[in-house]
């Protein structure tokens, strides 16, 4: 009986995607067209855009945002936004607030092929409901110039010692304490952190004062991969945490670096789609949440950015090399060594409502930054 359902499932698949875009694309002309979202650099560019916009008939409006912070308040300012593309430092956020809705994971056609850890992921699963559409992912990496850096590679430590004075960069970004919280959960057992995104006044105590002890060792924080990369070519820092497009652009460029997935494991980000609370034109949201989920276009995103697409699809699209150096065919050992992001609320989620607000962790971080 499964084998006839998946084959069934199968064949209905195609049919069910014509419909929603056939039935989007007249809705959509009727409320003039437009799909207004907010979202990452290099998540609608025109290769994947233009397709959409030809076969739905929605024109699609994007307004990049510099932080996950500014998501949050662009939708929270209420501007007629009908979609997001957030990350787990957000979308926990915009669920809390009610500035998104649940969706309907019947309307995703390509929503079984998506990255079990990514689909059920603490960013957008809540309360039983689905928030948002998988979409891309990606770890913090650490990251040295093998020419100029001869230390520790397979340890966050390495970020932490004083040897490495002046050489340091690191993400100029709140959720930044989570990853002292992860080294701190391995090195410090005693403090009990068994999550690094719900920490108690005592457990967000010792991850600041390891980041301020850190501060001094600093060269410079980086905002956007593209700052850090420009660090890493002038010869500004030859060790610190990046993305792998930050890696990427270095190798792409001639400078000698390499990564690494330290023993202690990593934070990461898993984008997704989220969709407004009162879209302005939701058959037009409907219909992208329905493309955005198509492997082929999400493999095109991950060969633009260099990130990994959270269709497992994606691989035939991508090839081999490509596929197996994103991680795309959803390798379970990979995906259980990182900690995806996810918004610090004071609600714990293990039934204790002692943990430290995301508010307080950006407090907490100007102070370490000084």
């Amino acid at each position: 009986m499964r084998k006839l359902i998946a084959v069934i499932t199968l064949m209905t698949a195609a049919a069910l995607a014509a419909t929603t875009v056939a039935s989007a694309r007249s809705t959509a002309r009727a409320a003039g067209g437009t799909l207004k979202v907010v979202a990452w650099e290099g998540y609608t560019e025109k290769a994947w855009v233009t397709p959409f916009e030809k076969q739905s008939g929605c024109k699609v409006q994007a307004k990049y945002a510099g932080s996950s912070d500014e998501m949050y308040n662009l939708m929270k300012k209420n501007a007629g936004y009908d979609l997001v593309s957030a990350s787990g430092d957000a979308s926990n956020r915009l669920i809390a607030s009610g500035l998104v809705q649940p969706l309907d994971p019947s309307t995703i056609p390509g929503w079984s092929r998506l990255t079990p850890q990514l689909v059920k992921g603490p960013n957008h699963y809540v309360g039983g409901k689905y928030y948002g559409v998988p979409w891309q992912w990606g770890p913090n990496v650490l990251l040295w110039n093998t020419q100029k850096y001869k230390g520790t590679t397979d340890s966050w430590s390495a970020l932490y010692d004083p040897a490495n004075k002046g050489k340091i960069t690191i993400p100029n970004n709140p959720i930044q304490i989570a990853d002292a919280a992860l080294y701190l959960s391995k090195t410090q057992p005693s403090l009990g952190i068994k999550d690094p995104y719900e920490l108690n006044k005592k457990q967000l105590d010792a991850a600041v004062a390891l980041l301020k002890k850190q501060r001094p060792l600093i060269k410079a924080y980086w905002g956007f991969a593209t700052d850090e990369v420009k660090i890493f070519q002038t010869g500004g820092a030859t060790l610190g945490a990046a993305w792998p497009l930050a890696v990427a652009q270095l190798k792409a460029a001639g400078v000698p670096v390499s990564q690494s997935l330290p023993k202690e494991g990593a934070t990461g980000w898993s984008d997704v789609w989220m969709l407004a609370k009162s879209p302005k034109n939701e058959a037009c949201a409907q219909a992208w949440l329905a493309y955005s989920s198509k492997a082929s276009v999400q493999a095109q995103v991950a060969k633009y950015n260099t990130y990994t697409p959270a269709s497992l699809d994606s691989c035939k699209a991508l090839g081999t090399s490509l596929c197996t150096q994103l991680h795309a065919n959803g390798n379970v050992a990979y995906l259980n060594k990182i900690s995806f992001w996810k918004t610090p609320l004071s609600n714990c989620g293990n039934g204790k409502t002692d943990c430290i607000p995301y508010s307080q962790w950006v407090a907490a971080w100007t102070s370490i930054k000084g």
